[in-house]
């Protein structure tokens, strides 16, 4: 890693000087007399204006370098100005997920303990409430949509001229949360040089250049478009319920703004991509659709040619302590096939193993057992992005990383294994794995088979009994009128899984009408 200043926060006032009026973000506020989306825009020296100023009231309130700053506001401009604003101090923003649970995110916010909060009023006064929760935070700083024309007129030129401190870059730039989706929520160290080294993957990986417009589907991940050069459009999404989106209303934005790149789950491009086929709409401004989080299922893959005339699909396979670590494109998933779900080949820089599935600690690689091509077991990685701890969690550090001399692997906690082409296939978490006295099941080769039925589109693998005696069963979400209609459901799906050796054993199925 060269020397210098790695600070993030840096590259916004390099975007400023290199284009300084071009569009940095843009806010829906409404409807104009015609229907079109109304924004509030922002230029990259507007923007970088914003962020001097959130800077110098943060400072005003007492916030200095090193410190833990949870960042409780809303999506778009409070944001990301907030967290540039922070990250230029050589303050720490701190980012939980609310959406996960009141009980859930006071432990994440008392294991965090940050010594300031930065929030809407709602957030200051939960703070005031749960006050053993955030019995660390000495500092509140109200967040406003807009402080730049209030602040400037009372601070010194040289407070908002101040530039970025200077951050090394194994300096602590951030601690984000992992969603809890999968396990206990964690708080992942970031490093500036982290920070640094996704800007430079997600840029050369998918040939991104300043002056391209996005639409991030995922709040955070509007926080590396300062840094790319691209203009944010803040999406008209619930955060905390995504899946209510109203497809309509994105995909207006998409052709109204000209967006080139969009970020977001299977879930919610599976949503947009079904009302661009039910209304024969294209979007031929996107040259390029990054969908992760969860397979991407394979008929998504098939249309999305469809909508996406001069673009195409792409799905980044990663996790909050890692990310990217190998990508795929329609273009290539089209020619290939295999068990389980194909993520494509390891980005540059990054290297990825397949090793022995064990639940025990793995202090050195040298105790890894390395598996040979083809072979299913547990996926590790290491590289720039690949972080190295937890925060305040020494014990879930053990578990989840290899040391390799100076390298640190992550565990993924995916099994999945590498074709004699060198892409790697996913199978499943590893901890849903089904251990049944005949061997072990992985959820995505077998619930494939099942999503192949038109009615099991959300499907799971689960195991009944305890590990080594599990009887597999699959759960469909369905709504089914009465027995006879649910016996005759199972059958249709057990004709499917006796035409693949892998699922021939699994004889029992269940239907709730909903998922979680």
């Amino acid at each position: 890693m060269s020397s210098g200043n790695h600070n993030i926060a840096r590259h916004l006032a390099l975007m400023a000087a290199a284009q300084p009026g071009t569009a940095a973000l843009k806010i829906p506020r409404g409807r104009t007399r015609a229907g079109d989306i109304d924004y509030l825009t922002l230029t990259f020296a507007e923007l970088d204006a914003e962020v001097a100023a959130w800077s110098a009231r943060l400072a005003a309130a007492g916030v200095r370098r090193g410190d833990r700053t949870l960042v409780m506001v809303r999506q778009g401009l409070p944001l990301i100005a907030s967290a540039f604003a922070l990250f230029r101090l050589g303050a720490v923003p701190v980012v939980i997920d609310s959406g996960m649970g009141l009980k859930t995110f006071l432990a994440c916010v008392a294991r965090s303990r940050p010594r300031a909060l930065v929030g809407i009023p709602f957030a200051r006064l939960v703070s005031r409430i749960f006050r053993s929760a955030f019995s660390t935070v000495k500092i509140r700083v109200a967040a406003s949509s807009s402080l730049t024309a209030r602040l400037s007129s009372g601070l010194q030129p040289s407070i908002l001229n101040a530039p970025p401190v200077n951050s090394a870059a194994t300096d602590l730039a951030a601690v984000l949360f992992t969603s809890g989706s999968t396990g206990s929520p964690k708080g992942v160290c970031y490093e500036h040089g982290m920070f640094e080294a996704q800007v430079r993957l997600i840029r050369d990986t998918y040939g991104i250049v300043p002056g391209e417009i996005d639409l991030p589907l995922l709040p955070i991940f509007a926080l590396f478009n300062p840094a790319l050069g691209m203009t944010t459009i803040v999406p008209e999404i619930d955060p905390r319920r995504p899946a209510e989106v109203n497809p309509a209303k994105i995909v207006q934005a998409i052709r109204q703004e000209n967006v080139t790149n969009s970020f977001g789950s299977p879930t919610l491009w599976r949503k947009i991509g079904d009302h661009c086929r039910e209304h024969k709409i294209t979007l031929p401004s996107l040259r390029r659709v990054l969908c992760a989080g969860a397979p991407v299922p394979a008929a998504l893959w098939e249309y999305s040619w469809a909508f996406l005339p001069n673009g195409q699909l792409h799905s980044p396979y990663g996790a909050t302590e890692a990310l990217p670590v190998a990508t795929v494109s329609a273009d290539e998933i089209n020619l290939i096939f295999g068990c389980g779900a194909c993520v494509g080949r390891a980005v540059r820089e990054i290297k990825v193993k397949i090793i022995a599935i064990t639940d025990d600690l793995i202090p050195s690689l040298t105790e890894a057992r390395e598996l040979p091509v083809g072979k299913i077991g547990e996926i590790i990685a290491c590289g720039p992005v690949v972080t190295t701890t937890y925060d305040a969690l020494p014990a879930a550090t053990a578990e989840a990383k290899i040391a390799d001399g100076s390298t640190v692997w992550h565990r993924m906690g995916d099994c999945g294994y590498l074709d004699a082409d060198g892409r790697l296939w996913f199978c499943g978490r590893k901890a849903e794995r089904v251990e049944t006295s005949s061997g072990t099941l992985h959820t995505e080769p077998c619930e494939q088979v099942f999503r192949a039925h038109p009615r099991a589109a959300r499907c799971a693998l689960v195991g009944i009994d305890p590990s080594g005696q599990q009887r597999p069963a699959v759960v469909v979400e369905a709504v089914v009128k009465d027995s006879t209609e649910a016996r005759a459901f199972a059958r249709e799906l057990r004709t499917l899984a006796l035409a693949h050796p892998h699922t021939a054993q699994i004889r029992t199925f269940y239907f709730p009408p909903n998922f979680p």
